[in-house]
């Protein structure tokens, strides 16, 4: 009797921890419940944001698209402002109002970089009267050069002289002056270096204008995207379409081309030839295993002080001339 007792207590205390037990696990799998409802309702949260995203990075332009998001392609003839003025350097020492620009202090923390140009030894003689010039004045052309992460002032200095002995002497003074390079856009601070990198950014790095333009503030200088667009343009009708020209005669000459002809839709196809003129350089120039940065610098310096009528002297600047400096060439990894 005391056996079967104990026998039915056993049961009954298992049935307790059994029922214990199963209310445990409900409980346990409503929290789980909600917990798969929640991570859920993150997921896709988190896969909206991303196909978001990708939208915005990738999807077509059209006139719905955020005005930031513009295509590589025709940013540069959308952006562009002919009208808009060249940003200047004033030092203001007057009154009188004069129209809004770039004044002196926007550059006054930044290092500059002198470059002289004086005449020779040889050169100092005047040549009415065979004696010594001296300095009568100077020209100087501010530019601003960039350097990456690193952007200073360069100042380009023409000195002027003048016989001292016919000043005195004769009725008339010859003024000779030293030879300076010509800008790549005259009246304006662009650099070659500058023009080369808004461009080499922009095609070769794919970073759009209105992003350069912020990172141009955190230099502490005020760039406009549209200012950065008309140098662009600048750059590629009067200058690069020379060597565009050159190339695609050459190009036309071969028995064989490959050429990745996929297409790819702009907003304004009827001005984007300076963008196209631009990426078909860059294109080519890394083809030939040359910087774009610095290949581009080295045509912004040559391009405005040779004849291009001279084809000769353009086949020099071809992206796959022997003439091409060292430091325009990528170095070969071993």
């Amino acid at each position: 009797m005391k056996t079967l007792n104990k026998t039915s207590n056993k049961i009954e205390n298992n049935e307790f921890n059994i029922e214990e037990a199963f209310k445990e696990l409900q409980n346990q799998n409503k929290v789980l419940i909600q917990q798969i409802e929640e991570l859920t309702i993150k997921l896709n949260w988190y896969e909206e944001q991303f196909r978001l995203n990708q939208q915005k990075r990738f999807g077509s332009s059209s006139e719905k698209t955020n005005p930031d998001q513009l295509s590589i392609f025709n940013e540069a003839e959308k952006e562009s402002r002919p009208e808009k003025e060249e940003p200047i350097i004033e030092e203001i020492t007057y009154k009188r109002r004069k129209k809004k620009g770039l004044n002196k202090k926007s550059f006054e923390d930044l290092p500059v970089e002198r470059i002289e140009y004086t005449l020779t030894e040889e050169e100092k003689i005047c040549p009415i009267c065979n004696n010594h010039l001296h300095q009568m004045s100077k020209e100087i052309r501010k530019e601003l050069k960039v350097i990456p992460a690193q952007v200073v002032v360069v100042e380009h200095v023409k000195n002027i002289y003048a016989c001292r002995n016919c000043e005195k002497e004769n009725i008339t003074t010859p003024i000779i002056t030293a030879k300076m390079p010509n800008p790549v856009l005259p009246g304006s601070f662009v650099s070659p270096s500058l023009m080369a990198y808004t461009m080499h950014r922009k095609y070769s790095e794919a970073i759009p204008l209105y992003r350069q333009e912020k990172e141009y503030q955190n230099f502490g200088i005020n760039l406009s995207r549209q200012n950065l667009a008309n140098w662009i343009m600048y750059g590629a009708n009067t200058w690069l379409k020379h060597l565009y020209n050159r190339m695609h005669d050459y190009f036309l000459k071969e028995p064989i081309l490959h050429a990745d002809e996929t297409t790819m839709q702009v907003l304004n196809e009827e001005s984007a030839q300076a963008s196209a003129i631009t990426y078909s350089i860059i294109e080519t120039a890394k083809a030939n295993n040359l910087n774009s940065f610095y290949y581009l610098t080295y045509l912004f310096e040559k391009l405005p002080n040779i004849d291009l009528d001279d084809m000769e002297e353009l086949d020099q600047l071809l992206p796959w001339s022997e003439s091409i400096p060292e430091n325009c060439k990528i170095p070969n990894k071993e």
